[in-house]
């Protein structure tokens, strides 16, 4: 079977982490002859630290399938955005205050440095019965290693630079509702989002869906054979063309009633319950 796993709120848990249980739970699917593979909004590199700090070796489907690499780190799947028509739209996210964005490029993930410290000083402003959202902010920023400048123009004036994911992060749900209209008016765009709190726009090809067909196709792995498990809106793409749809406790309403069933939270090592469950029975239940 192809096994394909988100990962914030999914295999990691609240600190960012592959829990013990998880790990043993992942090597011993990968011993039974299962292919094992992440599938995340990360760009590969952030994806790859905790794996690697894990000892886990797998595919990872990146930047929500705009990018999948093997376990020899080769990439077999490149589907970058076209950068000149987002350039007004990104023009417009920089120049509103309460609009975080972060740009994932070929180089790194660029984010202007006015950005950080207007989100940063919100976050520190917020009053003692909204401490959650400081919360949120930090999380955002754990997610991904960044390179800052001092005017986002620079990125998409650099030739160089080939753009695959946008990510728009606001504590203004108007404000983020606002941009993600602006993208989703542009033809051959995808608007999903990992997080209430977020966008995330890429290529209408590279979907975590599209990809987790590719790369079953690559394995020779039939799509009644193959599990998918995830918390967020940016994994119903995988729920749509996987046989075995799981739920994470913590996981959207949306994702539970398109789920099989529901496992436990990614702090109760819902991911690790999975797989032992098919490693011991040799199959799964679609309850």
């Amino acid at each position: 079977m192809l096994i394909a796993l988100d990962m914030d709120g999914t295999l990691l848990n609240s600190n960012g982490q592959i829990s013990q249980r998880n790990k043993e739970a992942i090597v011993k699917a990968q011993a039974a002859g299962h292919v094992v593979a992440i599938a995340t909004g990360r760009a590969y590199k952030d994806a790859y630290e905790p794996l690697a700090k894990a000892g886990i070796v797998c595919p990872v489907i990146g930047l929500n399938g705009a990018m999948i690499t093997l376990m020899d780190g080769t990439v077999i799947r490149d589907i970058p955005l076209n950068k000149q028509a987002l350039i007004p739209i990104l023009q417009w996210v920089r120049e509103q205050p309460d609009l975080y964005c972060e740009i994932y490029t070929n180089e790194a993930v660029y984010v202007g440095l006015h950005n950080r410290e207007h989100l940063e000083a919100l976050a520190n402003d917020v009053s003692e019965q909204h401490r959650d959202l400081k919360r949120i902010v930090e999380k955002q920023f754990q997610q991904a290693r960044v390179t800052y400048v001092q005017d986002m123009s620079d990125t998409w004036n650099k030739e160089s630079l080939v753009f695959y994911k946008i990510l728009v992060f606001s504590l203004n749900h108007h404000r983020l509702k606002e941009a993600s209209l602006k993208f989703g008016a542009l033809s051959g765009l995808t608007v999903t989002s990992s997080h209430p709190n977020n966008i995330e726009v890429n290529h209408q090809q590279a979907t975590k869906g599209k990809a987790v067909k590719a790369l079953a196709s690559y394995y020779g792995i039939d799509l009644t054979d193959t599990v998918v498990i995830g918390d967020s809106h940016n994994d119903l793409s995988m729920f749509a063309v996987a046989s075995y749809r799981i739920a994470m406790g913590n996981a959207s309403n949306e994702i539970k009633e398109q789920a099989n069933f529901t496992t436990a939270t990614n702090d109760e090592d819902g991911v690790a319950g999975v797989l032992e469950e098919l490693v011991r029975t040799g199959c799964l239940a679609k309850r």
